[in-house]
């Protein structure tokens, strides 16, 4: 039996990664899909292409869309990437590298693909607990977007239903860095820091660095990646 193809959003992070291998795992085929938006830095990009290649994916599309022509965001803009957050105010509100509507944008292009492609699952890397409180990884925001999804689609409106799987959605890093070691994912391939060094080495000290670094230090493993 030929498997159910499912879009798998893959930045090249150990939370994207950690979701195509339960994708995977649920015995579905990986469409890969990644974007240049006019990030800071390509280094994530390299490493969505690494997972997606550890992933098996069928096919890998990154799309070209560059969200610098708005900025409002230290990804995309001018902003400084926010350094040293303390732990217990990470998440407590919304930071400089949120990008506007950057899920919206991303689950739009990849509903266009699944409805293509007669997929009726996307896979989204979401988290809701240990995450810098971006409004668009919230569970209330991506059930809201799958309900609009299956009014604004032929394959909704036919009764091929798609659904948005956040498998991470509440789990916390601990438990993602758990769960895809459970699941042979090779965090060395990931990517997390917002502001690498001239070194090419993860600055360590970005909220998305210290939030990593938590879920390995929690887990009792080590991080794989090294960090200035």
């Amino acid at each position: 039996m030929t498997p159910h193809a499912a879009v798998v959003l893959l930045s090249g992070g150990m939370d994207s990664a950690t979701a195509g291998a339960v994708a995977r795992d649920e015995g579905f085929e990986i469409y890969a899909l990644s974007f240049r938006y006019g990030q800071r830095h390509v280094t994530e990009l390299e490493a969505a292409r690494r997972v997606a290649e550890r992933l098996g994916a069928r096919r890998h599309v990154v799309l070209d869309i560059d969200l610098r022509a708005f900025g409002g965001s230290a990804l995309t803009g001018d902003l400084d990437v926010p350094k040293d957050t303390p732990l217990d105010r990470i998440g407590s509100s919304i930071p400089a590298t949120y990008v506007p509507a950057r899920n919206t944008v991303f689950l739009s292009f990849a509903t266009a693909w699944a409805e293509t492609l007669g997929a009726s699952d996307i896979f989204l890397g979401a988290n809701a607990l240990d995450y810098s409180g971006y409004p668009d990884c919230r569970p209330e925001y991506l059930e809201a977007f799958e309900r609009m999804a299956n009014l604004a689609t032929r394959a909704g409106i036919e009764g091929r239903r798609l659904r948005i799987h956040t498998p991470l959605i509440e789990l916390s890093k601990s438990e993602i860095v758990r769960l895809g070691n459970r699941l042979g994912v090779d965090y060395a391939l990931t990517w997390s820091c917002y502001d690498p060094t001239p070194a090419g080495t993860a600055c360590g000290r970005c909220e998305a660095c210290i939030l990593r670094r938590k879920g390995f230090r929690e887990a009792g493993m080590a991080d794989p990646i090294a960090t200035a």
